[in-house]
C-alpha cells in the first residue's frame, strides 16, 4: 500500500472520529439528575458551581428559614445546601468526562531518531496510530455511556435517600417539639396537684401517702420534661445536619404540631409496578447488566487482536534519497488467545442478570412491606384520633362532672389527668410514625405515590 494512501486514510479516519467527539457539558451532565430528582422527590436539586450559585442558595435558605420550616421546604433546603450531597452531584460530572474521553481517538505517537557516524547522518521519523482503539471506539463509547447512565441513577438514589432521611428527621423534630409542649403542660398540672394535695394533707383532708404519691407524679413529670427537651435538641441537631445548617441558621423554628392524618389512605394496587418502573436501584441494576453486555461485546471483538498499531516512517540519510514507508505492529496470539477474558466477561454478564432479578424481587418485597407499614400506621393514628382520644375526653368530662357534684375525690381527678397524658403522648407517637412510614413508602416506590392526600393542620389532641 502506498504510504501517501495510508496517510490520507489515517487522517480521514481521525478527522471523522474527531468530528463525532462528545463534548464535556458545563453542568457535567447534572441536568438529567435534576430532572429525575424533581420527578421523584418534588424538590429542585441544583449544582453549585460559582459564587453566584452559592449566594442564590444562601438567599433561598434564608427565605425558607424565615418562617416555620415545613417538611417539603426542609427537603428543598437539603437538596440545595447539604455539602455532602453537593459533593455526590459531581459524580455525574466525572462520569460525563469519562464518556467524553472515551469518544476521543488516542493521540498518535511520534518518533524521531538521529544517528551520525563515518561522516554520514541518518534520521528516522515515525508516526503511529492505534487502529484497534479506533475500530473499537463505538463500543467503548457505548460502554462509557452505560456507566454514565449508572452514575446518573446512583446520584439520583442518593438524593432520594437524603430526602427520605430529611423527612424522617423533620417528623421526629416536630413530634419532639409537640411532645415537649404537652410534657410542660402535664408538669404544670402535676405541680398544681402536688401543691393542692400538700395543702389538703396539712389540713387533715389527705394522708401523707396521698401527698407523697402526688409529689412523685410531679417529680416524674419534671423528668419527662427534661427527657423531652433532650429529645428535641437531638432531633433538631440531626435535622440541621441533614440540611447542612450551621451558626445562626440552626435557630430555625418548627411548626407547633405534626400535619393531620390524610382523609383516606393510599391504595396498594400499583405499589409493586411503580417500584419496578421508578426505583433507581432497579434501573441501575438494568444499566449494569447492559454495561456488562457491552463490555462482553468489546472483549469478544478484541479477543485475538488487542494490539494493532499502524505507523508511518520517513528515513533520510546523507547522500542517499529519502525513503518512506509504513510499519504494522501486531500482537501474535501464541500463548493468550483471549479465552479467559471472554469467559470472565460472560460470567460477569450472567452474574449481572441474577443481580437484576434479585433487585426486582427485593423492590417488590420492600414496596409491599412499606405499604403495609404505611397502612398500619394510618390505621393506628386514626384509631387514636377517632377512638382513644374522644373516649379519654369523654371520661375526663365525666370525672370532672362527678368531682363538681362532690361524687368523686380530687385524687380521681388527678389520676384521670395522668391517664389522659399517656394517651395523648401515644397519639403523638402514632402520628409521627405514620409520617415516617409515608416518607419510607415514597422511597420504596421511587417517588410520591399517586393520589396522595394532604390536609390542613387540625387540632385533635387535648
Amino acid at each position: 500500500m502506498p504510504a501517501a494512501l495510508v496517510t490520507r486514510g489515517a487522517l480521514a479516519g481521525a478527522a471523522a472520529l474527531l468530528a463525532g467527539c462528545v463534548g464535556v457539558a458545563q453542568d457535567g451532565g447534572f441536568a438529567a439528575v435534576a430532572d429525575a430528582a424533581r420527578a421523584r422527590t418534588g424538590a429542585e436539586a441544583k449544582l453549585v458551581r460559582t459564587e453566584a450559585d452559592e449566594r442564590a442558595v444562601a438567599d433561598t435558605v434564608r427565605a425558607l428559614l424565615a418562617q416555620p420550616l415545613g417538611r417539603e421546604d426542609a427537603v428543598r433546603i437539603a437538596l440545595l445546601n447539604h455539602p455532602g450531597l453537593q459533593a455526590s452531584y459531581w459524580d455525574a460530572g466525572i462520569a460525563q468526562a469519562d464518556l467524553a474521553q472515551a469518544a476521543r481517538l488516542q493521540n498518535p505517537g511520534f518518533g524521531f531518531k538521529r544517528s551520525a557516524g563515518g561522516g554520514s547522518v541518518e534520521i528516522e521519523r515515525s508516526l503511529t496510530v492505534n487502529l484497534v482503539q479506533a475500530l473499537t471506539l463505538p463500543l467503548s463509547r457505548r460502554l462509557e455511556q452505560a456507566r454514565f447512565d449508572q452514575a446518573i441513577l446512583s446520584v439520583g438514589a442518593a438524593i432520594e435517600r437524603h430526602a427520605f432521611e430529611t423527612r424522617r428527621a423533620w417528623a421526629e423534630a416536630v413530634a419532639a417539639r409537640q411532645g415537649l409542649d404537652y410534657a410542660r403542660r402535664v408538669n404544670a398540672a402535676a405541680e398544681a396537684s402536688a401543691e393542692l394535695t400538700g395543702r389538703m394533707t396539712r389540713s387533715g383532708n389527705a394522708s401523707a401517702l396521698d401527698s407523697a404519691r402526688e409529689q412523685l407524679f410531679h417529680a416524674e413529670a419534671a423528668a419527662g420534661v427534661m427527657r423531652a427537651e433532650q429529645a428535641l435538641i437531638a432531633s433538631r441537631e440531626r435535622l440541621a445536619r441533614l440540611l447542612g445548617l450551621w451558626g445562626e441558621q440552626t435557630a430555625f423554628t418548627l411548626p407547633e404540631r405534626l400535619p393531620d392524618l390524610p382523609a383516606t389512605p393510599l391504595e396498594s394496587g400499583a405499589t409493586e409496578r411503580l417500584a419496578l418502573e421508578r426505583r433507581a436501584d432497579v434501573q441501575a441494576a438494568r444499566q449494569q447488566a447492559a454495561s456488562t453486555a457491552a463490555n462482553l461485546g468489546l472483549t469478544r471483538t478484541t479477543r485475538f487482536v488487542n494490539v494493532f498499531e499502524l505507523g508511518l516512517e520517513r528515513k533520510s540519510e546523507t547522500g542517499e534519497p529519502r525513503a518512506r514507508g509504513y510499519e504494522v505492529s501486531l500482537e501474535l496470539p501464541l500463548f493468550d488467545w483471549g479465552g479467559a477474558r471472554s469467559a470472565r466477561a460472560e460470567a460477569l454478564y450472567m452474574q449481572s442478570l441474577r443481580r437484576v432479578a434479585e433487585t426486582a424481587v427485593n423492590a417488590r418485597s420492600e414496596a409491599r412491606e412499606r405499604y403495609l407499614a404505611y397502612r398500619g400506621g394510618w390505621d393506628l393514628a386514626r384509631h387514636y384520633r377517632d377512638e382513644v382520644l374522644p373516649l379519654r375526653k369523654k371520661i375526663s368530662a365525666e370525672v370532672l362532672l362527678r368531682y363538681n357534684g362532690m361524687l368523686a375525690s380530687p385524687f380521681e381527678l388527678l389520676l384521670d389527668a395522668r391517664e389522659q397524658a399517656g394517651a395523648v403522648h401515644a397519639a403523638i407517637e402514632a402520628l409521627k410514625e405514620f409520617w415516617i412510614q409515608e416518607a419510607a413508602l415514597q422511597l420504596a416506590l421511587g417517588g410520591p405515590a399517586p393520589q396522595a392526600a394532604t390536609n390542613e393542620h387540625k387540632e385533635h389532641a387535648p
